[in-house]
């Protein structure tokens, strides 16, 4: 949608939608929290604004048929479209390339901070040395999912490829093969437009350094990887003129499966030197080996690293204690601090809540139960995966990096870069506006969306009496067993059955097709 010059997008739904605690908009709170309208006029509906709420048949129809007029007149205003993109974004809350580019982040010890992350992994990465990632905190329309688009397109313009996970129901942090999925898909490098793992293969130079390190690496057993990339990238570079194999193998490292029988087919028509032996993989390991080759091949291609930004990492609080413990584990191993699972060409930033150290390790007491686990003394998973978790606890309560909550200065400065990007969105002097009162609990987003709203109005009712009112909206920590994921962590990937290759087969075929 940022390349549109305009789009729009309606759904309608009955007014349960908005107090279904089972089917509606609660069920997805990480989409509450863009499109409520928590910022509002009492009489007046904002019909820029994400959420609008129509009054019944005949209620509203005489104010309707007074002001339609002047809102067709005003709606029809010819300004910067690449300002109106952003107005859109900071109405839902979303922000895009355009607000970053006009507003910056506000944010300049973290940016600092993120600027060394980068210099530290261009210098580690190719020496085998993990960089240490960064953990954020902040309150709910505190600037976070703008910070991070912020971090993005620095990485980009520092010639680091980089993915915007947002931690869901659909992407739970303690999966390792469905939050793979979520970086891969979500993937981006410099300079290209295509899809990110496509564009990179394309990138290599079979006669390069670089590629001779990769397939050194990937052919070496102490290395750990699954031999399966070796195999893939073999034959990638032997089958380079084939462009359906070439395809069949990005899309492996992508994700997608390759039965041990397909690919012991292709290996048949370019036969290796050494045959190649697959061992069995639980579906979570093959995803943290297709994390490092995925990174390794990046640096093949000349990019510099890896960096995943990880937003909305608070639903961990939402999980079973199980899935928590788990997830801090993952923390850990992002972060790059245990050693048993380090990979050098990936950092990671991960944003959570600044409440969430009190309601959930606090209040859940999970700090003090995964430190009783750890000292039970035993040998096994549970206590491995403790003592891990216990390391992104220590993370999250000693490292975060709080993000500046607003001052006078800020928010002054703040207010007149938006005042002209609205004059310039919509060809008009947008008058001064005061319905957003300075106290040192306001939040960004408060600040933001009550002026763009009372602008807003202004520009479509200018003889309308305003009465804006900020209701108060909390995240929620309550567990929530819907969240458990639905894919199995031990899936093993191995030998397939012929019945199992052929079903396999046509289903390619078909999606080929497609």
């Amino acid at each position: 949608t940022d390349e549109l010059e305009s789009f729009l997008l309606v759904v309608t739904v009955p007014p349960v939608f908005l107090t279904d605690t089972r089917r509606g908009l609660n069920r997805y709170e990480a989409l509450k929290l863009r499109i409520w309208d928590e910022v509002r006029d009492r009489q007046y509906q904002n019909p820029l604004g994400a959420l609008i709420r129509l009054a019944p048949s005949g209620e509203a129809q005489e104010m309707v048929a007074s002001e339609i007029g002047s809102y067709q007149q005003a709606a029809m205003a010819n300004g910067d479209v690449s300002h109106q993109r952003a107005m859109e974004a900071l109405r839902s809350g979303v922000p895009n390339r355009d607000v970053v580019k006009v507003l910056g982040s506000h944010q300049p010890e973290i940016e600092g901070k993120f600027r060394r992350l980068l210099q530290e992994m261009e210098a580690q990465a190719p020496q085998g040395m993990p960089t240490k990632g960064l953990v954020l905190e902040g309150g709910f329309g505190s600037g976070k999912s703008h910070l991070l688009r912020d971090l993005q397109y620095r990485a980009l313009e520092h010639n680091f490829g980089c993915s915007r996970i947002v931690i869901s129901k659909e992407t739970p942090f303690y999966n390792v093969a469905t939050l793979f999925r979520s970086a891969i898909n979500n993937a981006l490098v410099p300079g290209k437009q295509g899809d990110a793992l496509t564009e990179v293969a394309r990138e290599l130079n079979f006669q390069s350094p670089h590629y001779a390190e990769l397939y050194d690496w990937v052919h070496r057993q102490e290395h750990g990887c699954d031999s399966r990339f070796a195999a893939t990238l073999y034959l990638y570079e032997r089958m380079i003129n084939d462009p359906e194999l070439s395809h069949r193998m990005i899309r492996f490292w992508a994700g997608d499966p390759l039965s041990n029988g397909q690919l012991k087919k292709y290996l048949q028509g370019c036969a290796p030197e050494t045959p190649y032996e697959f061992k069995k993989l639980t579906a979570q390991q093959l995803a943290w080996h297709r994390f490092q080759f995925s990174s390794r091949l990046m640096q093949a291609a000349g990019y510099k690293g890896w960096i995943l930004l990880i937003d909305e990492a608070e639903i961990i609080g939402r999980y079973s204690f199980k899935q928590r413990t788990k997830s801090y584990g993952e923390v850990a191993r992002w972060m790059g601090v245990l050693e048993e699972a380090v990979c050098p060409g990936i950092s990671a930033i991960v944003a959570l809540t600044d409440d969430f150290q009190s309601a959930v390790l606090e209040e859940k007491q999970d700090a003090q139960k995964i430190d009783q686990l750890c000292q039970d003394g035993e040998v096994g998973d549970e206590v491995a995966m403790a003592h891990a978790a216990r390391s992104g606890i220590r993370l999250i309560e000693e490292e975060s990096e709080p993000l500046v909550r607003p001052y006078d200065s800020m928010v002054d400065t703040l207010y007149e870069q938006l005042r002209g990007l609205h004059g310039s969105a919509y060809s008009w002097d947008p008058p001064p506006v005061s319905a957003v009162e300075k106290l040192s609990s306001t939040r960004m987003r408060e600040y933001v969306r009550g002026w763009i709203t009372e602008w807003d109005l202004r520009r479509l009712y200018p003889e309308a009496r305003l009465e804006i009112e900020i209701t108060d909206v909390r995240q929620n920590y309550e567990e929530d067993q819907e969240l458990e994921s639905s894919i199995a962590d031990e899936t093993e990937v191995g030998p397939t059955s012929e019945a199992e290759e052929a079903m396999m087969a046509v289903a390619l075929q078909n999606q080929a097709s497609v």
